[in-house]
């Protein structure tokens, strides 16, 4: 919503009672938890949580990508975990296979599986998912993609991806700003990752564009145009500046509900006669029905050396102390 992004407004000050619900259920809800009078599940693998405070997209995704990639080049074997947002499949745990289409594991899964080739389990209970990694996988450590709330899942790292544009709005608690949990929750996280920008006590990511590829996967090279552009992920914006800092004139603009479940009808309303750009998660939703003039922009994060290097220590001596 973006009022959540603007100053507090004095109507926003009805949704007070509200936001003090939430953050007193959260509250509550994560020292019970911490205090065993919940159960939760602790996994024989390390698990790594990557999650954020706040809702909308942040770029947890290509952070969960990036880091898995750190891992398989230091001789880990990562899995991931996911909520499977937008999908619906029959049976749960579900195992993301190259036949998993978007639809049924959700957006991101699929994703991360496409570009990385690793075990991707996906259900709405993720300790459930994570005791599938453990038991079933051959893995040697768990990531999942969100979940900082999840308290069902018991963690030893927790990674907090923060926007370094919009950082955390106007700080209120939903539905009065863009938090599931209060700026005050960042005490007890391992590590602050900022996408895009510098701010003290926090590891800067920043995400590099790669050259474009067509959605259905015919090889191809798309040269700096005129374009029409869609994105359904958290922040679109940020999608469609990408694509003018990468050399492109957008002549449409479309923005989608995040997670948005595509199909040919959405596609009506752009103009074939110049290609359509779309983000790599939009894209994999789109490859049944994809037409030629359709292209995605692959996004990696980098991650820097103030973060990989204490990252890695600490899990080594979890792995020794959970060996």
């Amino acid at each position: 919503m973006l009022f959540w992004y603007k100053p507090t407004q004095w109507w926003t000050w009805m949704l007070w009672p509200f936001a003090m619900l939430m953050r007193c259920i959260s509250v509550c809800r994560r020292y019970a938890y911490q205090q065993g009078w919940l159960q939760s599940y602790k996994s024989p693998l390390p698990v790594v949580v990557v999650g954020n405070i706040s809702v909308g997209g942040n770029g947890k995704t290509p952070f969960v990508i990036s880091l898995c990639e750190l891992l398989i080049e230091q001789g880990y074997k990562p899995g991931v975990i996911s909520r499977g947002y937008g999908g619906k499949a029959d049976n749960y745990p579900l195992l993301v296979t190259s036949d998993t289409s978007g639809k049924i594991a959700g957006d991101e899964p699929v994703l991360i599986f496409q570009r990385l080739q690793i075990p991707v389990v996906v259900d709405p209970v993720r300790s459930n998912a994570a005791d599938y990694l453990a038991t079933q996988c051959d893995v040697n450590v768990i990531i999942t993609d969100d979940g900082l709330q999840h308290y069902a899942l018991q963690r030893d790292i927790e990674i907090v991806v923060v926007d370094g544009k919009r950082r955390y709005g106007n700080q209120h608690i939903m539905p009065m700003g863009p938090l599931r949990e209060s700026v005050s929750r960042l005490r007890d996280v391992d590590f602050i990752i900022n996408n895009g920008a510098v701010h003290e006590g926090e590891s800067t990511m920043f995400l590099m564009a790669s050259e474009c590829k067509r959605v259905d996967g015919v090889e191809g090279k798309l040269a700096k145009q005129s374009v029409n552009a869609c994105a359904a992920i958290g922040y679109p914006p940020r999608f469609f500046n990408t694509l003018i800092e990468q050399g492109f004139s957008l002549d449409k603009q479309i923005p989608f509900a995040d997670h948005h479940a595509y199909s040919e009808s959405d596609f009506a309303q752009f103009s074939t006669d110049k290609p359509l750009l779309m983000t790599e998660k939009d894209a994999v939703k789109c490859t049944s029905f994809a037409q030629p003039h359709w292209w995605y922009l692959p996004i990696d994060g980098q991650l820097p050396a103030d973060f990989t290097d204490p990252f890695l220590e600490k899990l080594t001596q979890i792995k020794e102390i959970k060996c």
